[in-house]
C-alpha cells in the first residue's frame, strides 16, 4: 500500500492507493474507499536481472581456492596481469621457490597498488617483466 499526500486547491487529502489492477485501482482518500477506472492499459515494465558467473583471478591467495591440476598436466605455469598497469616491485627472483600465497609482486593500476600474489607452489623460470613496466590485462 502507498500513500500519498495531497494538496488540491488549498485542500489536504490523505490517499492510500490499496489495489491496482489493469483496468482499475482501489484507493482510500482521506478514509472513503473509492474504485477509480484507469482509461489506458498500465503497462508493467520487467527490470532485467543481471547475472555475471563469478570471476576466480589467477592469483587467489587462499590455501582452499587454490587451483589444482589434472595429474600428468603441465608443471609449468605463467603468472598473468588481471588488468593493466605498472609493475612497481618484484619481489622473486629466477630459482627462487615460491608458496601458496606469496606476494610476487606489487602492480599499480588505477592509481592503486596490487598485490600479485601466488595460487600455486612452485619454482620461478624466468620473469619477463622489470620494475616500472607498463602490462596490459592478460600479459605474462
Amino acid at each position: 500500500m502507498k500513500t500519498y499526500k495531497l494538496k488540491i486547491k488549498g485542500k489536504d487529502y490523505t490517499v492510500d492507493v490499496l489495489d491496482v489492477g489493469d483496468f482499475s485501482a482501489t484507493v482510500k482518500v482521506n478514509g472513503v474507499l473509492y474504485d477509480v477506472e484507469i482509461d489506458q492499459h498500465l503497462k508493467t515494465t520487467k527490470t532485467p536481472k543481471l547475472v555475471r558467473a563469478m570471476v576466480s583471478p589467477s592469483t587467489d591467495v587462499e590455501i582452499s581456492t587454490a587451483k589444482t591440476a589434472k595429474p600428468g598436466a603441465a608443471k609449468s605455469r605463467t603468472v598473468k596481469s588481471p588488468l593493466p598497469g605498472k609493475i612497481l616491485d618484484i619481489f622473486i627472483k629466477p630459482g627462487d621457490k615460491i608458496k601458496v600465497g606469496q606476494t610476487l609482486l606489487i602492480l599499480e593500476a588505477m592509481k592503486m597498488e596490487n598485490n600479485i600474489n601466488a595460487d600455486k607452489e612452485g619454482m620461478v623460470k624466468a620473469i619477463n617483466v622489470q620494475r616500472n613496466d607498463a602490462v596490459m590485462e592478460g600479459d605474462s
